[in-house]
């Protein structure tokens, strides 16, 4: 490719700043732009963007498994750190990312695929703050709980 067709090519490419913020048209664009291959391999699809609030459905995959049978908690707190990084998305502000995660688990995570929900309590000038939960997709028995934040 000439020089030319090479800057043209580069002017047509996106940054990805169109993106953001994140709403219902954006959000799977800015998914597949900012998160690892590992990380989609969680299987997270279906999101929904209402506000500053972020859901997603996280399947029940053997691959998420540990030997008891239930999905591993390594792989709920990546679904939770995940879906709550699109809700920060959805903030004026980029963040430099997840600075803190406490999460309880509160019962096994098996036989159902889960809704994961991230709702942003507060968008401060060098932090913000999010509350996010795991629920079972039937039912809406909460499996998991966690509060984050993020930096800016």
């Amino acid at each position: 490719m000439d020089a030319g067709a090479k800057a043209w090519a580069n002017s047509r490419m996106s940054t990805g700043r169109e993106l953001f913020p994140v709403t219902q048209s954006t959000v799977d664009a800015a998914y597949d732009l900012i998160f690892a291959p590992w990380v989609k391999q969680l299987g997270l699809h279906d999101f929904k963007v209402e506000g500053h609030r972020v859901t997603a459905r996280l399947p029940e995959a053997d691959a998420l498994k540990f030997s008891a049978g239930a999905v591993c908690g390594q792989a709920l707190m990546a679904a939770i750190d995940t879906v709550t990084a699109l809700a920060m998305g959805t903030g004026n502000q980029a963040t430099k990312g997840t600075t803190y995660q406490h999460t309880h688990f509160l019962r096994p995570a098996k036989g159902d695929d889960f809704i994961v929900e991230a709702n942003v309590l507060r968008f401060g000038k060098a932090t913000a703050y999010a509350e996010a939960k795991i629920t079972y997709a039937t039912s809406g028995a909460i499996v998991a709980h966690a509060v984050l934040e993020f930096a800016f």
